[in-house]
């Protein structure tokens, strides 16, 4: 009997130190796995991060005219400038036109975010108002004579810093951060969605544009989105406005794409996203960073697409030049006056295309009975408007 325990106990302990083996072996094993999930993490994480390009030739200028810009009233509100540049410059972006040296801003939207994060609205400023232009510090070092001009000529000579300063003067609102996006990054932002879907009223097809679709709801890949949203020959009036209010529709149904669970819980998805997007960037040094991009897309996230709102600044065409515009007023300050307070701006739908006026976006001048001034309503649309329904 007693052999036989100490068989037992012989066979007991040689399991116990098997069993610890295999522990050993399989928390190695987990180890490894952790560090290199981490590994994996970080490298990601650190290209992402990377991607991104910091404007600090900007900073380093708006620093210097820190004394004159406008003071922000309202805390946790945030204003971004968004600017889409034409440059023929970098890879792909030289199909678009002859590379001159001279970039514009084809597109600039003023978006303010709510203290809440409630709210968004977004605000195109046509590219061809005319404002006044500061002096400005040219690429070269040299700097030009504060100018009366269209707007984009403040982008052309002084880059995002110029634009930034030409936008506080004009609007009295302060410019927290700025965005630069070019047409190659624009189309491998809409590419790594697998396209944008649209509603077009009609069939076009616009050689130009490398347009040719079909009327109804169309998925646009990255080329064919960066024609829709820059087209004036064939879609629409030929105008600025109906220009921009497609660029707006289009941001509203890309907004709706980001947002789907489709992409934000779908890593395999997101990552290619995030990838083109912050490729793509050039911003301010405070949001150059994949910290920076998140705190203030936290915000957004539980924003829903009806309090995601776009409209066009009001405007008229310009006195001097009817192919130029002019601010319309009271209404403009109106508008600027609520984002600079943090108050909701109303907006309705525009009317439909053949029953346009001049196309201002005025505030509705009805007021209650009392004499009461209502708060302004302006022409625009919403990210959860569908032109199809």
């Amino acid at each position: 009997m007693g052999g036989g325990k100490g068989a037992s106990a012989t066979g007991d302990g040689l399991l116990r130190r098997r069993r610890r083996r295999r522990l050993g072996r399989a928390g190695v094993v987990g180890a490894v796995l952790t560090v290199g999930a981490a590994g994996v993490g970080w490298a990601v994480y650190a290209k992402l991060d990377g991607n991104i390009t910091s404007d600090e030739a900007a900073a380093a200028e708006l620093a210097r005219y820190e004394k004159e810009r406008p003071t922000a009233l309202v805390r946790g509100a945030q204003n971004l400038l968004l600017i889409g540049s034409d440059s023929r410059s970098g890879e792909g972006n030289a199909d678009y036109g002859r590379d001159d040296g001279t970039e514009r801003s084809d597109t600039t939207i003023l978006l303010h975010l709510a203290a809440g994060r409630d709210s968004a609205t977004a605000v195109s400023l046509p590219r061809d108002l005319m404002v006044d232009v500061p002096g400005c510090r040219r690429p070269d070092g040299s700097r030009t004579r504060p100018v009366f001009a269209q707007f984009n000529y403040a982008y052309g000579v002084g880059g995002s810093a110029c634009t930034v300063r030409t936008v506080e003067k004009l609007t009295g609102v302060r410019i927290d951060h700025h965005v630069v996006v070019d047409f190659e990054g624009f189309k491998r932002m809409v590419d790594a969605l697998d396209g944008v879907e649209v509603c077009l009223r009609e069939p076009v097809d616009d050689k130009d544009a490398k347009l040719k679709l079909p009327a109804g709801r169309v998925t646009l890949d990255g080329e064919q989105a960066l024609g829709y949203v820059r087209a004036r020959k064939s879609l629409g009036d030929g105008s600025d406005t109906d220009r921009m209010d497609r660029q707006q529709r289009f941001l509203g149904a890309l907004v709706s794409k980001v947002q789907s669970n489709d992409v934000l819980l779908n890593p395999v998805k997101l990552y290619p996203v995030l990838d083109a997007a912050t490729s793509s960037l050039t911003t301010d040094p405070d949001l150059a960073s994949l910290r920076g991009l998140y705190d203030l897309v936290r915000g957004l996230r539980g924003i829903p697409t009806e309090r995601v709102q776009f409209l066009t600044v009001p405007r008229e065409a310009y006195a001097g030049d009817a192919n130029r515009d002019q601010l319309v007023e009271p209404e403009a300050e109106k508008l600027f006056a609520r984002l600079r307070t943090d108050e909701p701006v109303a907006i309705e739908a525009a009317p439909p295309p053949n029953a346009r006026d001049t196309g201002t976006g005025s505030p509705n001048p009805r007021e209650p009975s009392g004499g009461v001034s209502p708060a302004p309503t302006f022409t625009g649309n919403t990210a959860a408007e569908d032109i199809c329904e």
